[in-house]
């Protein structure tokens, strides 16, 4: 039986996430505050911080923080992965448990990922459900909205579109009535996975330079490509493509399914990505 970890991404913070981990790796705890210049701690489980959470530049590092927590917790108990893989931001807790990337460099990466992302305004997201993608694709390109690109690929009946805000918000009515069940506008702050995130990659690809990434000692799945990556000299130019890429997150999870993986352990927040296991055959 192999097992996958799987690491969430934006949407799936909440206030109060990781309590029961922070008073485990007390020394991971400091070693963040000292890079990140704050208590995240308090970030995570003070209430009064909850709008700060919900900020990009914030929201990722928590995220990433709390992952990699939970991942500490789980290998201390024995857990034996063959698998990692993380939507969008997750991929970063993915490859530090692969030992791809360092604690410290993993959280230096997406402080400066939030920070880069969170600049770019505009922009916003939205989650169509109960529709094949190549039927949204159709509304998007019908009723000409061109800039509006598609987002993440969480399953065969879950699309996230990213775009201009304005355009977000006039595709809800076609797009009803071309026979979507939902379309949720994401508390998000920015376009992210869109075309809108180019220039933002490239800031992030100069950043990058100055990491070392080591070959990953379990397989890690790119979400550009839904496949391991290979070695390590191909990890920071995917990582740079998946700002303004789709999350191919549903052929992803059939990619692991059919390399044998049958036990999935999200390592994070939530589980969101647990449910979305149910909607991908």
């Amino acid at each position: 039986m192999s097992t996958a970890l799987l690491f969430p991404g934006q949407g799936s913070q909440h206030s109060g996430m990781g309590e029961q981990r922070f008073d485990e790796f007390p020394e991971l705890v400091a070693e963040a505050d000292e890079i990140l210049g704050q208590s995240f701690r308090e970030i995570c489980l003070d209430e009064s911080h909850a709008e700060k959470l919900g900020q990009t530049q914030f929201t990722q590092p928590a995220l990433y923080l709390v992952s990699c927590l939970e991942t500490k917790f789980k290998l201390a108990e024995g857990c034996n992965p063959s698998f990692a893989a993380g939507h969008s931001v997750g991929e970063y807790a993915a490859l530090h448990a692969a030992g791809s990337l360092s604690f410290a460099d993993g959280l230096r990466i997406v402080a400066k990922r939030g920070e880069i992302m969170s600049k770019v305004s505009g922009g916003g997201m939205a989650a169509v459900i109960g529709m094949d993608p190549s039927k949204i694709l159709e509304v998007i390109d019908d009723k000409g909205f061109a800039q509006v690109d598609m987002a993440n690929f969480n399953s065969p009946q879950q699309t996230v579109i990213s775009g201009p805000e304005s355009d977000i918000e006039s595709l809800e009515e076609p797009i009803k009535q071309a026979g979507a069940k939902l379309y949720v506008k994401l508390k998000v702050s920015g376009a992210f996975h869109s075309r809108m995130m180019k220039t933002p990659a490239e800031e992030f690809s100069k950043f990058l330079e100055g990491i070392k990434f080591e070959k990953p000692n379990i397989k890690v799945i790119s979400n550009v490509e839904a496949k391991p990556y290979e070695g390590d000299d191909g990890i920071p130019e995917l990582l740079v493509s998946q700002i303004h890429s789709p999350v191919k997150w549903s052929e992803t999870i059939k990619y692991l399914r059919e390399s044998g993986v049958s036990e999935f352990l999200e390592c994070g927040p939530g589980k969101v990505l647990t449910k979305l296991l149910r909607q991908i055959p």
